[in-house]
């Protein structure tokens, strides 16, 4: 655990444990996004397609696929149920299928969308409603530094991820004076499934790009995403936190 997670953590002890929601939380980012919370006593509830998180893992695993709304709305009932009003949402879930425009079917493309974006729309929407009533909550976007330079073979999952930046800062406007903050976390090339697909000859092109010359680890970003999440951020809105060791170099 880095110096930033023990603080957070020591910080979360002295506050009531929240009901935490991640999406695409039984592996890679979105695991180590969820084992940070609960480390920081926090109760979370982590999505899944069919693939639990590890048993020793103290997390309420619920079975949800982000593009049925219907599926989305049982998800959260089983985590209020379990753990009260979710006051805290991590919209993680998503998924790649690369492909040079020419060769991209409709389908290669709506997919994508649809998981990528759509889905963070609709865990969104039914989250808020709940956090309206609360009057407080804290919401984070996991986007792609893809979203912010592009990436050859990826408009697909680009134009999905940049899409989160517009829809948290439109949100940013309509929750107006609440205190209810939503903000995006742009991970860079990071150590996970993902990654290890790619050809060396891949890697070694990204990393020629990186400035801090290495992936990312996962409790990077699960660093960044505890940070926009903490009680006292509620005035840090709409941002776009690269998590990318420097690739974008801000944009």
């Amino acid at each position: 655990m880095t110096e930033l997670a023990e603080n957070l953590a020591e910080n979360s002890a002295h506050t009531a444990a929240r009901s935490v929601f991640v999406t695409g939380g039984n592996r890679g980012i979105g695991l180590a996004i969820a084992r940070r919370f609960a480390a920081a006593g926090d109760r979370v509830a982590v999505t899944h397609r069919g693939e639990a998180p590890p048993a020793a893992d103290d997390l309420l695993a619920v079975r949800c696929d982000v593009t049925d709304s219907e599926q989305v709305d049982q998800a959260f009932k089983e985590a209020e149920a379990a753990h009260g009003p979710v006051g805290v949402l991590v919209a993680n879930a998503g998924f790649a299928n690369d492909r040079l425009l020419m060769r991209m079917s409709d389908e290669d493309f709506t997919s994508v969308i649809d998981t990528n974006l759509t889905g963070a729309f609709r865990v969104v929407r039914r989250a808020v409603r709940g956090m309206l009533r609360q009057g407080h909550g804290r919401i984070v976007l996991i986007s792609s530094t893809a979203a912010l330079h592009g990436a050859a073979g990826q408009t697909n999952y680009a134009a999905a991820k940049a899409g989160l930046v517009g829809f948290a800062r439109s949100l940013t406007h309509e929750l107006g004076a609440r205190d209810i903050t939503c903000n995006v976390v742009a991970p860079g090339l990071t150590e996970t499934d993902m990654s290890r697909a790619l050809t060396e000859e891949q890697r070694r092109h990204l990393l020629a790009r990186t400035p801090a010359g290495r992936l990312g680890h996962p409790d990077e970003v699960a660093d960044a995403v505890a940070f926009l999440a903490a009680a006292g951020t509620g005035y840090v809105r709409g941002a776009v936190i690269p998590v990318d060791g420097g690739a974008g170099l801000g944009h």
